[in-house]
């Protein structure tokens, strides 16, 4: 299994299955599906023991809920909304211990109490002037791409490649980025699903030296002005489970924590459990 990361579509007489090949995370993640459960759980198992998988992720609906216990799947995290305004359920299977072992999980329920003790009013920050908000554009890919590669040693998509950011901005990401002195300090993106108007907030990034202005709330707020505008309502956004800040962060501006997917990723030096974090727009 090389490591680009790919979408694959599968029609079948009795299912449809849309799976993201992802062998740098070692995972499988069937993204959407149509039809009978139990064929196209088992086609995506397949998949997942022919690529080498670790892990298997389906975003699956409420209905398929217990269809999915009963194949020895689990639930870990909960988006509201996500289809269309149906919530989407993130079920895991787990083919390796190691992959389902994890000596952080007490330390991050811990955070996620203090986090809920936190004074959630948005407190209005302007930062200095010479700090200028811009949306991004391809441009900026090389810049964004050098902003990705200093912070985060790894990441699970190609972010450090320019030509990957600028793709991804010809297919509907938008991207938002704080200069500095004419150099990008902070930038975050909103991937969006424009058929089941969900967006993922996402790529979250302060150079150190930067971070006390809160550059990155001021960003996904104007993110979230954009999304609105399009029509899109259900936001939500995936937070390293040991990252105080950024999940301080979203708490404070009314994002609701939902749960918890165990060493989902491999980003900023190892792999790690990642935070869901959902915001109903309308909300706000």
């Amino acid at each position: 299994m090389n490591q680009q990361a790919s979408v694959i579509y599968i029609q079948e007489s009795n299912y449809f299955l849309e799976i993201y090949l992802d062998p740098f995370n070692k995972r499988i993640r069937v993204d959407d599906y149509r039809g009978s459960v139990k064929f196209l759980l088992h086609k995506a198992e397949e998949l997942a023991h022919q690529h080498h998988a670790e892990k298997l992720i389906i975003k699956a609906r409420a209905e398929d809920f217990l269809a999915l216990y009963e194949r020895g799947f689990q639930p870990e995290a909960v988006v509201d909304r996500f289809f269309l305004g149906s919530d989407a359920h993130f079920f895991s299977k787990y083919y390796t211990p190691e992959r389902k072992k994890n000596d952080h999980w007490i330390t991050e329920d811990g955070m996620i109490q203090s986090i809920y003790q936190l004074d959630s009013t948005i407190q209005k920050t302007y930062p200095p002037i010479e700090y200028e908000l811009k949306k991004g554009d391809e441009s900026s890919a090389e810049e964004l791409s050098a902003l990705y590669k200093q912070i985060f040693q790894i990441y699970p998509t190609p972010l450090h490649n320019p030509d990957y950011v600028k793709k991804t901005m010809q297919e509907g990401t938008i991207y938002y980025v704080f200069y500095y002195q004419g150099k990008i300090v902070s930038a975050a993106s909103a991937e969006v699903n424009e058929f089941y108007k969900n967006a993922e907030l996402t790529d979250c990034a302060t150079l150190s030296e930067h971070r006390k202005y809160g550059l990155m709330k001021i960003i996904l707020q104007e993110l979230e002005r954009e999304l609105k505008q399009k029509g899109i309502y259900c936001a939500y956004s995936i937070a390293r489970s040991l990252s105080f800040g950024m999940n301080a962060v979203l708490f404070q501006l009314g994002y609701k924590y939902r749960g918890r997917l165990m060493n989902n990723c491999y980003i900023y030096d190892k792999l790690e459990n990642m935070n869901m974090w959902v915001k109903n727009l309308t909300d706000c």
